[in-house]
């Protein structure tokens, strides 16, 4: 009970609105006129998830909801305990950043069993029948344009290290593979290191750091994000090192900055933010009206090829120009 206490005080401190939630059974009797929408994401303070929470906020905000954010750290047993909260709350959907496509369907099925609609942006389940949508960028899609344009910048040749993201996220799989079936089409792209850096900037640092040491003859360096593709870049820079191309992938604006200040080479640009305000879209039509509209339940939006050329052109993962 202490334990839920301390998760809902958490909650609330994050609610961007003021929220008066009713006590004991008058709470229990108010589902029927609940206006409030769940919005879950992994960490508040990566630029990413800010975005993807602000845009899923505004877009609830707009068409008449309460909202309340969240962050679950990738913690799947914090994850549950917001859901529970949830519930409580008699929320009437929950817009979330899942924090394990392995465990995250157990909880997610609590809140579909208590009549609660979930929808899922950025990361995807690996179940289907749980989420009512899930909003997806094309990962493979994104990866293959990211690793063609690594490719080119590399001369088709050379020694390079690849850093990956988080095992349990089904997103750093596809998106290794989508670097791997263009770049393995070149016979004289050796890749001399393969890390897994957790999505980390500190990791990414760390293993760029040794993997200089061991290996001084690097390249190019491709990464599954952009925070590992800056702790990469703060490596090289450390090392002394100018000669190194480094690729990222997500188009956060701190990348975008390195990118027109000469340092990071390319990333790819996720339509994170179309991707959450579609889940709010859809949560709301489904609470119209029953049903979202969709044939399918996974949605892939593509992604977009970014480079010093037109990284101008683009801010909180939207284009302005």
């Amino acid at each position: 009970m202490l334990k839920k206490i301390i998760v809902l005080v958490l909650l609330v401190s994050l609610v961007p609105v003021a929220l008066t939630f009713a006590g004991g059974e008058k709470e229990a009797a108010a589902k029927e006129s609940s206006n409030l929408m769940v919005i879950v994401t992994p960490d508040k303070d990566n630029t990413f998830f800010t975005a993807e929470a602000d845009a899923a906020k505004a877009k609830a905000e707009s068409l008449g909801y309460e909202t309340l954010l969240a962050v679950h750290g990738d913690d799947p047993m914090q994850e549950s305990d917001i859901i529970d909260t949830a519930i409580s709350s008699n929320a009437v959907a929950i817009i979330i950043d899942i924090a394990n496509a392995d465990a995250s369907p157990n909880n997610l099925k609590r809140a579909t069993d208590a009549g609660i609609p979930v929808f899922c942006m950025d990361r995807e389940i690996n179940v289907t029948g749980i989420a009512k949508a899930q909003l997806i960028s094309n990962n493979f899609q994104g990866a293959r344009l990211g690793a063609e344009y690594f490719v080119e910048l590399m001369g088709e040749k050379g020694n390079f290290v690849e850093l990956v993201g988080k095992e349990s996220d089904t997103n750093a799989g596809v998106r290794s593979q989508g670097f791997h079936s263009i770049i393995d089409q070149y016979p004289d792209m050796k890749m001399v290191a393969r890390e897994t850096a957790n999505w980390s900037q500190t990791e990414a640092y760390s293993d760029i750091e040794s993997i200089l040491q061991a290996n001084p003859g690097i390249n190019g360096i491709i990464c599954g994000n952009d925070t590992m593709a800056l702790g990469a870049q703060a490596a090289i820079e450390a090392a002394g090192r100018e000669d190194i191309i480094v690729m990222g992938f997500d188009g956060n604006d701190n990348v975008l900055q390195s990118m027109l200040q000469g340092k990071i080479d390319g990333t790819v640009m996720q339509p994170n933010a179309l991707n959450a305000e579609m889940a709010v879209e859809l949560a709301d039509t489904y609470i119209k009206t029953g049903s979202t509209g969709m044939d399918e339940e996974k949605i892939l939006n593509d992604c977009f090829l970014i480079t010093p050329a037109n990284a101008d052109q683009w801010k909180g993962y939207k284009k302005i120009k």
